[in-house]
């Protein structure tokens, strides 16, 4: 990194102002600290411009689409409108569809009840359990683990190679993974799978937060997110892109919405006609309130500018990398090597010591709050880790005690929310307690690794 994008990232772009940012954790050696919130891959804070448009707007709430009060109108207004900003957000095509739904997991799933009859998907094995199981119904080609972008590209092209070339077909891929960080090559992917007939969707719950994501420029034909991820709260996701499949499939839920005409027919049955537009699957009372949280963060990333963005998250990457690099009991985690381009995620194992006994004395002891385990994604991580990636275990589990060895990771995550002090933080108890090891003692209880409070 230049030292001018060094320089930009730290007096132009501050740390936007997120929920809890003051808040402060009890320490088990005593006292207590602010807390550092470094987990931001699995759900980052909310923004608080996001909070506070929510909270302006909470006293408006009503039904929407059914309802001729003043408030329903409004609130239907507000909800289709949050709809066009995230269109807008994505640089979506002029007819592509933005369906909301509870979180990525639930926009692949829609998706895949989508997918018109003998479709084939292809998936490499480094996906999250959101775009790697969701699948089940149709024929599906698992790909390993590419050790570069061209490999990628190359491994998807060989595969799309062999299949049915009159059949359809969808190619799933992350933008950036949740587990390394590493930026994946999604232009040259779509472009090789639609040289070969197939579609792609974009899991970009770990890239919308951190890169501007345009449908257009990378010309994917689907991208689905959270909000929870994306500065917003909980409870909402987006499904974007093209129309057709979702158009032509059965309603993921049937209800109230969805409908555009329910008759009774002489035999006692009932004829239903499916509305074609987004609505089509999104059947029953929406998450009004969700839905204006993701657009509201939209347009705070938006105006915030992703430049300024990104050049600070690469600063604390930076810091973390160089804060580290003399410490070899650290080993970071990656498929493509140590200089590929990636968000603010990283994860690593330190030697000696058991992930869940790590993660757990960086909270007790220093109110630093990070993930350990497999990331909800086993095999990438089991196969980083040079084990079977075939091997079963639990999202989370430490799987040893402490001391013991375990086959999971610890990941630090990070973003607009995030301030210096908790990546120096950071690196300073992991450099204290590779050098000294942890101030208490530690014992598993319920599958976790916890402070030993009994003595």
């Amino acid at each position: 990194m230049s030292v001018s994008t060094v320089a930009a990232a730290q007096s132009v772009c501050a740390p936007l102002p997120v929920l809890g940012r003051d808040v402060t954790v009890p320490l088990v050696t005593g006292g207590e600290v602010t807390y550092a919130a470094l987990d931001y891959a699995a759900s980052a804070p909310a923004l608080q411009r996001v909070w506070d448009d929510v909270a302006a707007y909470a006293p408006y709430y009503g039904s929407v689409h059914r309802g001729a009060g003043y408030l329903s109108q409004l609130s239907t207004d507000l909800f289709e409108n949050a709809r066009r900003t995230v269109a807008e957000f994505l640089d979506c095509r002029d007819d592509d569809q933005v369906v909301f739904t509870r979180s990525t997991t639930d926009s692949l799933n829609l998706l895949a009840a989508a997918l018109p009859a003998g479709c084939q998907v292809f998936v490499f094995e480094t996906e999250h359990h959101a775009s790697l199981l969701p699948w089940r119904d149709a024929r599906v080609t698992y790909l390993d683990a590419p050790r570069s972008p061209r490999q990628a590209v190359e491994t998807l092209e060989r595969a799309l190679a062999d299949r049915d070339p009159y059949g359809p077909a969808l190619v799933c891929v992350t933008g950036a993974s949740n587990v390394t960080g590493e930026l994946w090559p999604v232009r040259e992917l779509a472009a090789a799978a639609h040289a070969h007939g197939a579609r792609i969707v974009l899991d970009a719950a770990q890239l919308a937060p951190h890169h501007p994501v345009s449908v257009e420029d990378l010309d994917v034909d689907w991208v689905a997110f959270s909000g929870h991820k994306l500065y917003a709260p909980f409870g909402t996701g987006v499904l974007a892109g093209r129309a057709d499949w979702l158009r032509e499939a059965e309603p993921y839920l049937a209800g109230g919405g969805a409908s555009r005409k329910v008759t009774r027919r002489t035999d006692g049955g009932v004829d239903v006609e499916w509305h074609e537009s987004a609505a089509r699957h999104e059947a029953g009372s929406p998450n009004v309130i969700g839905a204006y949280a993701v657009a509201s963060a939209c347009k705070a990333l938006t105006e915030a500018g992703f430049d300024t963005l990104v050049a600070r998250e690469q600063y604390l990457v930076g810091k973390v990398r160089e804060g580290l690099a003399d410490v070899s009991q650290v080993r970071f985690l990656s498929l493509f090597g140590d200089d590929a381009p990636r968000v603010g995620v990283l994860s690593f194992v330190v030697e000696g010591w058991n992930s869940s006994h790590f993660a757990a004395a960086l909270s007790a002891e220093y109110g630093i709050g990070v993930r350990d385990g497999l990331f909800c994604a086993h095999p990438l991580v089991r196969t980083l880790l040079g084990s079977d990636p075939q091997t079963q275990g639990e999202c989370g589990s430490p799987e040893a005690a402490p001391g013991e060895k375990s086959l999971n990771a610890i990941r630090v995550s990070f973003g607009a929310g995030t301030p210096d002090e908790h990546v120096e933080r950071f690196v300073r108890a992991v450099r204290e307690l590779v050098t000294d090891g942890a101030r208490w003692n530690y014992r598993t209880e319920d599958g976790r690794c916890v402070p030993d409070t009994s003595a």
